[in-house]
């Protein structure tokens, strides 16, 4: 059987694929094709040797459009840096060797994490709703253990309790049901697998912050025309940012309407490009939904795991969880 049959399941029905039309690369790996459902008759394109399970056009269109053109901004082997690395390790803990454990990504971008877990040795399950996917593909791509795939956190198209372990970091804010996201990935860890997440935090303060008093016009304007403006007024507010960081700390830098990372050790030309992508990744989102620390950790409780650690993080509120082999909790 072709493996790119093998990896998958139809999301109506649940059952095999069959590969259909396949074109073929060099390699023998499938470069366009269809996945169809003998079931249900469901069928799936396969452009670019990327499976797609969702529309071409969707509310992370935004996404989509800044990581192409962000491709390799916040990827490590580019800026030098291990700001990703350290980001995912903080997180989740976990062994820099993963070699033969199964890991599914939700929410990929265009790869800085993806990059960071391939090096684990792992296979790696990663999928974006937007068409990110692409260039992630393009940064890590030629790698033999990433299994890329475009996907909807809803529906996913792997078998559930099948992966040792799930990650998904700065994503479920920008779903339009954070809960139910976050309540779907559990499905998909083993018995004794670990689900990780950071979400936006809720507080009174962040209500606030530029972003949330402005997204009301941002989110609804042209994202091309936002990008426009947002690469207009990044360069100039970025001397005004450090200073307010400089003298005022954290909270200061939150009087600025955009964000930048000189303190970070990022080179000017990478830093410019690193705030103005942030920047307009706070004002373009369809959906931006903050949680608190206390809801985290009644996502977790309700949803059956165990060895439960919820705590501020590096990007607002990190979790992590085990899917018992038997009955019983411990909150942290």
């Amino acid at each position: 059987m072709n493996p790119v049959i093998e990896k998958y399941l139809c999301i109506t029905c649940g059952n095999d694929f069959i590969l259909s039309n396949e074109v073929n690369k060099e390699d023998g790996s499938v470069r366009e094709g269809e996945l169809v459902c003998p079931s249900c008759g469901v069928q799936y394109p396969i452009k670019d040797s990327i499976p797609r399970f969702v529309p071409g056009e969707n509310y992370t269109d935004s996404f989509g459009y800044q990581w192409n053109i962000h491709r390799k901004t916040q990827l490590d082997s580019y800026t030098g840096l291990s700001i990703s690395r350290d980001r995912l390790l903080t997180v989740s803990r976990w062994s820099k060797n993963l070699q033969g454990e199964r890991i599914l990504e939700a929410g990929s971008g265009a790869g800085r994490f993806t990059e960071v877990l391939l090096q684990t040795g792992a296979d790696v399950f990663s999928f974006d709703y937007s068409s990110a996917v692409e260039a992630n593909q393009m940064n890590n791509g030629y790698k033999p253990n990433l299994h890329l795939f475009q996907g909807d956190i809803f529906n996913i198209p792997l078998s559930q309790e099948s992966l040792d372990k799930v990650i998904c970091l700065g994503v479920l804010q920008h779903t339009p049901d954070p809960e139910l996201a976050f309540k779907n990935l559990v499905k998909y860890v083993k018995p004794g697998g670990e689900l990780v997440v950071d979400v936006y935090k809720a507080d009174f303060p962040s209500w606030f912050q530029w972003k949330y008093l402005l997204r009301p016009v941002t989110k609804r304007m042209n994202k091309e025309h936002l990008y426009k403006l947002v690469m207009l007024i990044v360069p100039v507010l970025i001397p005004f940012t450090k200073l307010l960081r400089l003298f005022l700390g954290r909270a200061g830098s939150q009087l600025s309407p955009i964000v930048e990372y000189t303190y970070l050790g990022l080179p000017p030309e990478i830093n410019r490009d690193w705030a103005v992508l942030d920047t307009f990744d706070m004002y373009s989102p369809t959906h931006d939904h903050p949680q608190s620390l206390k809801t985290i950790k009644r996502w977790y409780s309700e949803s059956g795991l165990v060895n439960i650690v919820v705590r501020y993080g590096p990007n607002g509120i990190m979790g992590r969880g085990k899917k018992p082999d038997m009955a019983g909790s411990e909150v942290h």
